[in-house]
């Protein structure tokens, strides 16, 4: 895990637990407020795609784990590929950047680290799996068209597309959530 993140061309210290937590909590009140607005803006007609990308932009940025960039190590074990070209006009714009790892093999995960995210993922998909019945029930309740479903004020097919954009989002986003919220404080890992 990362010790540091680079916002706005500042380095933010992300050693102690509590400001990896604060971070969790901010992306998700962040990914909520968005969905939330889009719903207002147009039922997630043509927006509800842009909280998907919102949720990829905070993994790139934040998190990590699926991508090279955020406090996790890439799952994956493989070194970032090595850039010779300016970083994107997005990087540039944010001032946010991931130093490239000195040693080559300091992307890899070692033995503790792949057993967290192991863990993690386990805990995840757990969570999502288990969330996947509230979109069924839904679904349910739609073909069977009952007459108090009728006056809900918001269709099924509504209902699903949100319940199960907010199901993707916690797919590609908890296992690094997870991870960075159990972490303990760097300073108290190396004593």
């Amino acid at each position: 895990m990362r010790a540091e993140l680079v916002l706005m061309g500042r380095r933010v210290d992300m050693t102690s637990q509590a400001r990896r937590r604060t971070l969790v909590v901010m992306i998700y009140a962040t990914v909520s407020l968005l969905m939330t607005a889009m719903w207002f803006f147009d039922r997630w007609r043509a927006s509800g795609i842009w909280v998907y990308w919102a949720a990829l932009l905070a993994c790139w940025l934040f998190l990590g784990g699926y991508s090279h960039g955020g406090l996790i190590k890439p799952f994956n074990n493989k070194q970032p590929p090595r850039e010779d070209t300016a970083p994107p006009l997005l990087a540039i714009g944010l001032r946010v950047y991931n130093p490239l790892p000195q040693d080559d093999r300091s992307f890899r995960n070692d033995e503790r680290e792949l057993a967290q995210r192991d863990r993690a993922h386990y805990l995840a998909y757990q969570a999502v799996a288990i969330s996947l019945v509230v979109p069924w029930v839904v679904a349910d309740v739609a073909v069977a068209k009952p007459a108090w479903a009728q006056n809900m004020g918001i269709s099924a097919v509504h209902l699903l597309y949100g319940l199960i954009l907010a199901i993707l989002l916690l797919a590609f986003t908890l296992p690094q959530a997870i991870l960075l919220w159990t972490e303990p404080d760097m300073e108290e890992a190396g004593e």
